[in-house]
């Protein structure tokens, strides 16, 4: 194996002294820098504030949706290609190396890393908008129902609608991390870089990586990750306020919001302090251990033979569309408004999430190969996603088609009509429970597997940013976790109070821009380094491994 050869590893650009130490010096003064300015800016400036990001998402969501859906469309199909070409044997370290976690161990995680917080948040409320077809908010409810002539609220607008929130969180989404996690991998377990994003521009910048260029790329990566979880985190508290309120009647002030911020941020840097094998790992193994329990509620709870057939309905619609799904670019000024507001966020959410999950899923994943990886990051935690939006969903799109009042006037609707997304999960929990004692016992599940999960993105958050800032070392300074643990709940409370939702958006699709190109010249590099990899190279047939040719046939 031809490794990389470095002048240096990037050592003596980390300090060994004063209270940067383990740290890279001008990185961590900037980075924290970037922060505060942010932070001072918009606490001072409310009102303004909100404007200029609403100024910011409008554009980007006019002017560069076609740049949007295109990244994503080439990630997606590199994925496809690396994950059966000859390059897929090869593994993510030495060629003896072995994965560090068990396979129940690693799904757990890749799944309450990436997917978490906003498949609870959505995870209902997301169907039941498509399913609607009132067009209440200046635009189509679901353009792509719209399209096939499926305009009635009925079983097809429904699989049409979980079809569509399949395509959001599906394989394009997971090909996103898939591949910054390869690339990420591969530079550091086996071309021996340092695990930060800027190694895996090595074959585009060389030498420069650790220079200026370097600092830059690896200064995105840390605004991307720090955006992108504060929007999952004030998804997260808005939700975990729907859900005390249904528990404990508090109501679901800002207050409130930031609060919880403050408080499960604590709990969260506490297990970043500990490190992946032993605060990460486990949270995320109870997490899956919850959302089996919640999961197993919601399909006996309801409809149980009709979920499973409309869950096989929406995949088999899913594998149809989603060639469709993923070029299609809106023109028309409806359409365009949707896709901003639905697709744009999403594949901006993915995309300002990519160095944090690709990096924490490449820490988790060394030893393991090319093929299993791949498979295992793109396709596992999709068909998880999957069933549990079937599930719960389904139970909701249930609800709603055989209310007794008629269709659409269960309530759920109504939720969402008045952007209350948080309140449909608990909604749904109330109208499926068969008592009141019942249905409090499982918002309270639901409201601890929230707060289980935002400590889970939490604390990988933090051990990510901190590992780019001591250029790729395994066990950051503990103090900086700590100060990195405080500083995305602060981003997260300063964005609940300028503007909610609406801001948590616009950071997503903002914060996408740069780390999308990023991440675009990472899957270039990465192509061009397996090429260059001599254990990639096939053994032409009639030539034994160390070249001589052979004559005749090898006999026992």
């Amino acid at each position: 194996m031809a490794d990389i050869q470095p002048p240096n590893s990037g050592d003596h650009l980390v300090s060994d002294k004063g209270i940067f130490k383990g740290l890279h010096n001008g990185m961590s003064i900037a980075s924290k820098a970037m922060v505060a300015a942010f932070v001072l800016f918009t606490i001072l400036n409310v009102d303004f504030a909100s404007g200029v990001y609403k100024g910011v998402r409008s554009w980007v969501e006019g002017a560069l949706s076609w740049y949007y859906i295109s990244s994503v469309v080439i990630l997606f199909f590199v994925c496809l290609y690396l994950m059966f070409s000859r390059f897929g044997s090869i593994r993510l370290g030495d060629d003896d190396s072995r994965p560090e976690f068990s396979n129940f161990s690693w799904f757990a995680m890749l799944f309450s890393a990436g997917v978490s917080i906003g498949i609870l948040f959505f995870g209902i409320a997301e169907p039941l908008f498509y399913f609607d077809n009132a067009a209440g908010w200046g635009y189509p409810n679901n353009p792509f129902a719209d399209a096939a002539g499926h305009t009635e609220m009925n079983m097809q607008r429904a699989v049409d609608a979980v079809v569509v929130t399949n395509f959001h969180w599906g394989l394009h989404g997971w090909a996103i991390y898939t591949m910054t996690g390869l690339a990420l991998g591969y530079f550091a377990f086996r071309k021996k870089l340092p695990l930060t994003f800027r190694s895996a521009l090595y074959p585009i910048l060389g030498d420069r990586i650790y220079g200026p260029a370097g600092h830059a790329v690896d200064l995105l990566a840390v605004f991307g990750t720090v955006f992108g979880i504060a929007t999952s985190m004030g998804l997260g508290v808005t939700q975990m306020a729907e859900g005390l309120n249904v528990l404990f009647n508090t109501g679901t002030s800002t207050m409130l919001k930031v609060g919880l911020v403050v408080g499960i941020s604590i709990v969260a840097t506490l297990s970043a302090v500990s490190g992946i094998g032993k605060g990460i790992r486990i949270l995320s193994e109870w997490n899956i251990i919850l959302s089996i329990l919640l999961v197993l509620f919601f399909l006996f709870a309801g409809p149980t033979q009709w979920l499973i057939g409309f869950f096989m309905n929406a995949m088999g619609d899913y594998a149809t569309g989603l060639w469709s799904m993923g070029f299609w670019t809106a023109s028309e000024p409806g359409d365009v408004a949707w896709q901003g507001a639905w697709t744009m966020f999403y594949w901006g959410w993915w995309l300002s999430w990519a160095p944090f999950v690709g990096m924490f899923v490449a820490r988790i994943s060394k030893g393991r190969t090319i093929r299993e990886f791949m498979l295992g990051a793109m396709f596992v935690p999709t068909t998880m996603a999957f069933i549990w939006i079937s599930i719960f969903s389904g139970n909701a799109l249930f609800i709603e088609m055989n209310a007794a009042d008629g269709v659409g006037t269960a309530g759920l609707i109504d939720m969402v009509n008045s952007w209350n997304l948080g309140g449909t999960l608990y909604g749904t929990i109330d109208l499926l429970a068969s008592n009141g004692t019942l249905s409090w016992l499982i918002s309270a599940l639901a409201t601890f597997l929230l707060a289980t999960w935002f400590i889970t993105s939490s604390d990988s958050g933090t051990l990510v940013v901190t590992t780019i800032l001591s250029m790729g070392n395994a066990h950051p300074p503990k103090l900086h976790r700590v100060v990195w643990g405080a500083a995305q709940g602060l981003v997260a409370a300063v964005l609940l109070i300028a503007g909610g939702l609406s801001a948590l958006q616009t950071a997503a699709i903002a914060a996408a821009l740069p780390i999308s190109i990023l991440v675009v010249l990472m899957a270039w590099g990465v192509i061009k380094s397996l090429y260059e990899d001599s254990s990639a190279t096939k053994v032409p047939s009639g030539v034994a491994p160390d070249g001589t040719a052979l004559d005749g046939d090898l006999h026992a």
